[in-house]
């Protein structure tokens, strides 16, 4: 008796007998294993950055990089336990987006993460850019750097703008400066964390401007825009943790705003959320002065923005 087997689209197995009255037999096979939504109580170190996280607005996909992350380290060690092979990956990263979201505030919560899991053994974050490693003579990059790699040691040197090391040329002192961090890189990987920012298409070109650079960073983290929603929410979080709030005709004049500035800017001019935090340190400074001017200092005025006191970059 002839059979044919036919494997369905959706993970089923149907088997076609060829009788004369042709019947279908179907196997299901077993289903994957389910992974539960809610992270197990022993890992703390996770629930407690998971609420940090939780506390930023968007970024999906960095969030679920970091529960990566953290879930590729801990099963690393569960290996080494066992006897399996568990090599120690390096964890340097690039973080990919324009001005304001979120990268330094990523690369410290980073920092502190990896320091709850002994990954590394303070945490901090030492900040740099281009004038902190670049030197003026022969031989002054190479040291300036060094000594900023000795700082972050145990924890992570997070180097902004990072494109702008390459902006010079053959003869300009920061190509010796990227030649330098790719040595430690190599040397110390374990003992300090890199992380490159800047935009997305300068990272790409700088990429090429070692050839050991592009293999260094196996995480690469893509930082995109805020949307008009996820900004009017960052602005709202900002005045709530200030114990403020817009009027109503506040919060639809700054909505408008963010739109047309929004359209009229390139995505590269728009510092996202510190374009929104700049509107609303000014925009407190100029409800305090009104309330000044007015004498009055009622509780429910001391916590309200109003239309008025609204304060634009472009009406500077």
């Amino acid at each position: 008796m002839d059979q044919q087997f036919r494997e369905k689209s959706n993970g089923q197995i149907r088997v076609v007998l060829n009788t004369q009255k042709k019947k279908s037999i179907t196997k299901k096979l077993p289903d994957f294993q389910v992974v539960p939504k809610e992270i197990p109580p022993e890992h703390s170190a996770l629930i407690e950055i998971e609420e940090e996280l939780g506390a930023l607005v968007g970024m999906e996909e960095m969030k679920k990089m970091i529960k990566e992350i953290y879930a590729w380290i801990y099963v690393n060690k569960k290996r080494e336990e066992m006897g399996l092979k568990a090599k120690k990956q390096a964890l340097h990263m690039m973080f990919k987006g324009n001005p304001g979201t979120g990268k330094t505030t990523v690369a410290r919560l980073i920092g502190k993460l990896f320091q709850k899991m002994n990954v590394l053994t303070k945490g901090h974050l030492i900040e740099a850019e281009r004038a902190d490693l670049v030197g003026e003579y022969i031989g002054h990059t190479a040291q300036k750097t060094r000594d900023l790699v000795k700082k972050a040691q145990g924890g992570i040197l997070f180097i902004d703008e990072a494109y702008s090391l390459g902006r010079g040329g053959e003869k300009d002192f920061g190509k010796e400066a990227i030649d330098t961090l790719v040595k430690h890189m190599e040397d110390k990987q374990h003992e300090f964390i890199l992380i490159l920012a800047g935009y997305s298409r300068e990272m790409e070109y700088f990429l090429t401007l070692n050839p050991g650079l592009h293999s260094r960073f196996p995480l690469v983290i893509d930082f995109p825009d805020y949307n008009i929603e996820q900004l009017m929410e960052i602005a709202k979080r900002m005045l709530t943790e200030r114990e403020y709030s817009f009027s109503h005709e506040a919060e639809k004049k700054v909505k408008d705003h963010l739109i047309w500035v929004k359209a009229v800017l390139s995505p590269a001019s728009f510092s996202n959320g510190r374009y929104v935090r700049n509107i609303i340190e000014k925009s407190i400074r100029a409800q305090a002065m009104r309330l000044l001017m007015l004498n009055s200092y009622d509780r429910h005025e001391l916590m309200t923005l109003r239309s008025n006191d609204l304060v634009f970059e472009e009406d500077m």
